[in-house]
């Protein structure tokens, strides 16, 4: 008994051995036979490609592209149109990820996953779908004329507070834009009406356009929350140039009856937008690369300056803030030093967050005559208490002596200043804000200013 049940074991050890070898040796056989080839029942569209290899794939795809090559799209909006050659367009079969795609099947980074594979394309066969494609910058550039002409963006309103009530002043506009998606699917959708040649070798399509709508509508007047004066800030701009009191004016005119929603962060390059000549601002002095110099939009600190204050009397969260490189006098005249704020996109910039439930309504007052800019923020309130240091002035360091550059330009004996001495300091102020005997915002402004040095011109022209 014991005898046979060796031989049994010995035998089914061996049969286990048998079949180990035998099932190696085909799996070896197969692999060799298929090294760089497609595995046995890998298909795409119903084509099967087994045995051939990627490049074999890519070439039947590609001479099937070649039928497109006659082909032309015009695509119309009213009585324009564009038109592009497929070929141009790029528009055809997806030749290199179709023939990627078919030869990793069964060569994953997963033995189990490529064996698994391999035995179901062997036996019930794997269909790949067909991928086509198209130039996203060659659609693009054939539709930019048509995009000029479509796209619209939409104009929110604008409000002012007065007597109580929200009341529009511009009134809310719907704009449009070409519905890409939809365009998309109606331009993949010849694909393969034109691989089966049943359709005409010119194809025209209507560019499809989407309302967009306002982000604040007229209708949205008395639905804000705006109830109140939620806190003001001013700021005095005597001994102005011209021009700088013309942008001061133009750029509080851009935040003018601007809304900013409940949870949103205001920005205040975002809002006021591009600064330059293009966009109606005028040469005025302003700070850059440590120097004062004259450029587009010189005086919109000041309205950054403004509205940083009415944020601070407002009690919202300040999420941004720069002080100047130096001291500025005009930010002085009625305040302290340090309650300024410099912008200079895009990379300075100003930012609070409305941290209320309602939306806050953004009020400018600019007074030419006496050279004065307030803003006033309307909403809800919601019983804040906000209190506001004095500034603290430490480490006061007189300005340098004045540097005087030789210029051939000017005629000798002729002086013209250039750059404006002020003194160096740390200033510090802080500012809380509570809730129903809770502080929940305490915040501390410190500004580091540089000693400036004025700078003159001096002529040596004989």
């Amino acid at each position: 008994m014991k005898r046979k049940t060796k031989f049994v074991l010995w035998f089914a050890t061996g049969i286990l051995i048998g079949l180990f070898f035998l099932s190696s040796f085909i799996y070896i056989f197969f692999e060799k036979s298929y090294k760089g080839e497609i595995y046995p029942g890998v298909s795409i569209g119903g084509q099967n490609f087994s045995g051939q290899t990627k490049q074999q794939v890519f070439n039947f795809f590609e001479q099937k592209n070649s039928q497109f090559k006659n082909v032309n799209f015009t695509f119309i909006y009213q009585d324009q149109r564009v038109s592009v050659s497929a070929k141009t367009l790029k528009y055809g079969f997806n030749s290199q990820l179709l023939a990627e795609q078919a030869m990793s099947i069964g060569r994953t980074a997963d033995l189990l996953t490529n064996l698994s594979l391999k035995l179901q394309a062997y036996f019930q066969g794997i269909n790949l779908p067909v991928s086509y494609t198209f130039s996203q910058e060659e659609l693009e550039r054939t539709i930019a004329p048509l995009r000029q002409i479509i796209e619209i963006e939409p104009i929110d309103a604008l409000f002012n507070f007065n007597n109580g009530r929200v009341v529009a002043f511009r009134p809310s506009s719907p704009g449009q834009a070409i519905d890409m998606e939809a365009f998309e699917k109606e331009l993949s959708g010849y694909f393969p009406r034109l691989d089966n040649g049943t359709v005409e070798k010119t194809i025209t399509i209507t560019i499809p356009v989407v309302v967009k709508k306002p982000r604040v509508e007229t209708a949205d007047a008395n639905n804000l929350g705006i109830k109140e004066l939620l806190g003001i800030g001013s700021s005095k701009f005597i001994g102005s140039i011209p021009n700088r009191v013309y942008n001061i004016e133009l750029a509080a005119t851009r935040l003018n009856g601007l809304l900013v929603a409940p949870g949103e962060i205001f920005s205040f390059n975002n809002s006021v937008g591009d600064i330059s000549k293009f966009t109606g601002y005028k040469e005025a002095y302003v700070i850059k690369d440590g120097k004062t110099i004259l450029g587009d939009g010189g005086g919109v600190c000041q309205v950054s300056t403004t509205l940083f204050r009415a944020i601070l009397n407002s009690g919202l969260p300040v999420v941004e803030r720069h002080a100047h490189s130096y001291r500025v006098g005009y930010y002085e005249q009625d305040m302290g030093p340090g309650f300024d704020a410099t912008v200079y996109a895009p990379s300075v910039d100003f930012k609070f967050k409305n941290d209320t439930k309602n939306h806050i309504l953004i009020q400018a007052y600019t007074n030419t005559i006496d050279k004065t800019l307030a803003f006033a923020l309307y909403g809800s309130g919601d019983n804040r208490k906000i209190s506001v240091s004095k500034s603290i002035v430490t480490n006061q360091v007189p300005a340098p002596a004045p540097l005087y550059v030789d210029d051939p330009s000017l005629p000798r004996g002729v002086e013209k200043q250039i750059d404006f001495a002020a003194a160096g300091a740390t200033t510090v102020f802080t500012r809380t804000v509570e809730r129903n005997g809770e502080i929940f915002i305490s915040d501390k402004f410190v500004s580091n200013f540089r000693p400036w040095q004025a700078v003159f011109l001096r002529g040596t022209k004989e």
